[in-house]
């Protein structure tokens, strides 16, 4: 297989992925770039901005424009850090109070979207996609 036929499939399957959560989400106003800020913010707790940009490998411009919407929705505010040069942006009682049922949504599509795959092909595709991952941000960073 050619690499460029390998890279267009993981292409397609990003896009798909990424049209599938919208229509999970699309009911609670919420699209997949804001789902993927809202599940770090849970995840992890409050962080930097700049953060969440270099976790999620989002350009500042576009993660602004996410933290803005989720901002008037209220799901995300912004709190001075240590250094009150840095705004650190955490989940707000109401996000916290609705991430129950917008996970539910996102973890039955993903088990909907994995019917019919192995829990061992599962563990395998996922071993694979985040060893690969930690090369890519390694390489990225030289």
């Amino acid at each position: 297989m050619a690499t460029h036929e390998l890279f267009h499939t993981i292409y397609q399957l990003s896009r798909e992925l990424t049209k599938q959560t919208n229509q999970t989400l699309q009911s609670f106003g919420l699209y997949s770039a804001q789902w993927a800020v809202l599940f770090v913010l849970k995840e992890k707790g409050s962080m930097p901005q700049s953060d969440l940009c270099e976790y999620l490998a989002v350009e500042a411009p576009p993660m602004t424009r996410t933290i803005q919407r989720l901002m008037k929705q209220d799901y995300v505010q912004q709190k001075p850090g240590a250094d009150k040069r840095v705004k650190m942006i955490e989940l707000t009682e109401k996000a916290k109070k609705a991430y129950p049922e917008w996970e539910q949504a996102v973890l039955s599509m993903n088990e909907r979207l994995l019917a019919g795959v192995p829990d061992e092909q599962r563990m395998v595709m996922k071993t694979m996609l985040a060893s690969w991952l930690v090369t890519l941000k390694g390489v990225s960073h030289e």
